[in-house]
């Protein structure tokens, strides 16, 4: 069937479901939605049920909009003039993809009004629907780039949007029914994730990253017959937001792919700001870009964002749904529907199996589940890490002795997620008189990504919620933290005072940790403490391996004086105990577990353990195999 005629039958069918006196105006695919447009939005929206009811029978994700949208800038002074001056509307953000107006406020409720009573008086006088969210504590200059991006190419994206829910919405044509993975890198191996998911109907790469720390094979393997051309791509899935996962989408736009990349919303914003700053790192060292800037902006403009929970068709036999992943903000572990009730499978991306100061543990639970991806990087029997009460513990103690001693303490880190978790557990530390009253400097893109934690609060616990929101202590807001963010400023840390100096990049492959380096590391009274992974080959797991000459730039080296410890219990993944409890805890249980992003011999580990622990099919891939799971 042409999807105009699909269209057509649909727009008959709501028409014949919704009440008398409401007119259906139009019916459109865009993206993963259908699009009801209508002249009676009041009308739907006082039938409470009827959306829940036509996405029930229909089977499609609905949203109402109205036929004519009032233009922004007078729907802007409408909206000034209806909402009470105290409620402190901080930005108002239209976005034609969804006909929502997100107001950000100082006080939401006094835009909701008693019983939502302003929020109709807003949807009546400009169409719009209204959508409140409470003003981040911290402004972000990435979130509020991308809204102005994305209002700016709205005509743009609007076609995108109706050509990715076309060709979503097409009709299946295959005859045969199977499933297939294909390995394109992480296997064996940390970085470069990338995994292609096909069904005679459908392509779908699963991350693109790159290796850190890695001259040669640092890239996943985009030249194989499978995944040619990029341009039979249906869609692209991101996990999460480190590079080696995401730095690598935007060079898929150079080689032709045209479709749609799917994302949680701080998935999206945290991942176009790191891909801008990995550019950065490269173009300082002097080496080739894998793309510009631009290729940076056709992944903002192709992003579909998608919340924890939400089923959605993202080809026509491929329904996907993201879970939490405790990892890092707005991680997900991927899962997807394939065909009807023909086959489930998951990829669990980086994912954390226990609570941290900023995530709730990821997601075990699944409506279908028969085979799963999941990451092996702390996967070998003696992989053991300590609780996060005794990282903290052990932390303060090295911070104390460095201190005491007259010495400034590096942490590198990355900008996303551990940045966060280590300057959460120094605020206390620091609150409660666990550690000294010190400054803990904060370079390169730590406060800005702490910006985009607090512009999406729903991703965090609830702790830390209520923490900031109700109880009016933002420890990110603590005058113990200062951005370090001119030379001049840093030059003056590394001579200054005594300190805790919380810097990128967390592997130590470029970035300002490297300047610190060169001017700290002599001194035997500092210290460098590791709160992460390591990766071989980085100049991070060099240091960590007890190198003391470190060969930088082209003539020149760092002599290592200084402490180095590593603090083990901060990090994102789950170790050894936490992979095998999640096993434990999956419901359902798959029928085959791929043990993935780690090296060789902790693949291998995890991988034999689980199979003699529940008699699991297991696998430990290589890179460039091919799975047929169906």
């Amino acid at each position: 069937m042409l999807i105009e005629d699909r269209l057509k039958e649909l727009k008959e069918l709501i028409n014949r479901k919704v009440p008398a006196g409401i007119t259906v105006s139009d019916v459109e695919f865009e993206g993963p939605e259908l699009v009801i447009y209508t002249d009676d939005p009041k009308q739907f929206a006082d039938q409470a049920d009827l959306i829940r009811v036509l996405a029930r029978d229909l089977r499609k994700r609905i949203v109402v909009r109205p036929t004519v949208l009032e233009d922004p800038e007078r729907a802007y002074d409408d909206i000034k003039e209806i909402v009470p001056e105290n409620a402190g509307i901080t930005d108002i953000f239209f976005d034609p993809d969804t006909g929502e107006v997100l107001i950000e406020a100082e006080k939401p409720g006094v835009v909701i009004g008693k019983n939502g009573a302003t929020l109709r008086d807003i949807t009546k006088s400009i169409g719009w629907t209204p959508k409140v969210v409470r003003t981040p504590p911290i402004e972000s200059s990435t979130v509020k780039q991308i809204r102005t991006y994305l209002r700016a190419i709205r005509d743009e994206r609007k076609e995108f949007l109706r050509a990715s829910g076309r060709r979503i919405h097409r009709d299946i044509l295959a005859k045969d029914q199977w499933v297939r993975v294909t390995t394109l890198g992480c296997c064996r191996e940390v970085g470069r994730a990338a995994f292609l998911l096909s069904t005679p109907e459908s392509r779908i790469l699963i991350d693109c990253g790159e290796k850190p720390g890695a001259t040669n094979g640092a890239t996943p393997y985009l030249g194989v017959p499978e995944i040619h051309p990029l341009t039979n791509l249906d869609a692209v899935v991101l996990t999460h937001a480190h590079l080696d996962h995401c730095a690598l989408i935007p060079l898929l736009f150079r080689y032709g792919f045209t479709g749609p990349i799917y994302a949680t919303p701080p998935t999206r914003d945290l991942s176009s700001m790191l891909q801008l700053d990995y550019l950065e790192v490269i173009r300082k060292e002097d080496r080739p870009a894998p793309y510009t800037s631009n290729e940076v902006k056709q992944y903002v403009k192709h992003s579909i964002t998608l919340n924890y929970g939400s089923v959605t068709d993202i080809a026509p036999d491929i329904k996907l749904t993201f879970h939490n992943a405790g990892h890092i903000l707005g991680s997900a572990i991927a899962h997807f529907h394939v065909g009807d009730g023909l086959y489930n499978i998951a990829f669990t991306g980086d994912f954390n199996y226990g609570k941290s100061r900023l995530f709730n543990p990821a997601n075990a639970h699944f409506p279908r589940l028969e085979a799963i991806f999941m990451e092996s990087t702390y996967g070998a029997s003696q992989d053991a890490t300590p609780s996060r009460k005794e990282a903290e513990s052990r932390l303060y103690d090295v911070i104390k002795r460095a201190i005491e001693r007259g010495g400034k303490v590096i942490i590198p880190a990355f900008a996303v997620g551990r940045s966060q978790e280590v300057m959460l557990a120094l605020e206390e530390g620091i609150r409660k008189g666990d550690l000294p009253q010190i400054k803990v400097y904060l370079d390169g893109m730590i406060k800005e990504a702490t910006a985009i934690h607090t512009t999406y609060p729903e991703y965090l616990n609830s702790d830390l919620r209520n923490q900031i929101f109700r109880e009016g202590l933002n420890p990110f807001l603590s005058e113990c933290f200062e951005q370090v963010d001119s030379s001049d400023k840093r030059e003056a840390v590394i001579n200054g005072e005594p300190s805790v100096i919380i810097t990128t990049s967390g592997m130590m492959n470029g970035g300002p940790v490297i300047e610190y380096l060169q001017n700290l590391a002599a001194d035997e009274r500092n210290t460098l403490v590791f709160v992460g992974y390591q990766a071989d080959g980085t100049l991070g797991r060099r240091i960590q391996k007890g190198w003391r000459e470190i060969p930088y730039g082209s003539k020149g080296s760092i002599t290592i004086n200084l402490e180095v410890t590593t603090v083990e219990g901060f990090s994102g993944h789950s170790d050894r105990r936490q992979l095998m409890s999640y096993v434990s805890h999956m419901q359902p249980k798959p029928e085959k577990i791929f043990c993935i992003h780690g090296e060789e011999s902790k693949t291998l580990d995890l991988a034999s353990s689980i199979y003699k622990k529940f008699h699991i099919q297991t696998h430990s891939p290589m890179n460039l195999e091919t799975y047929r799971m169906v």
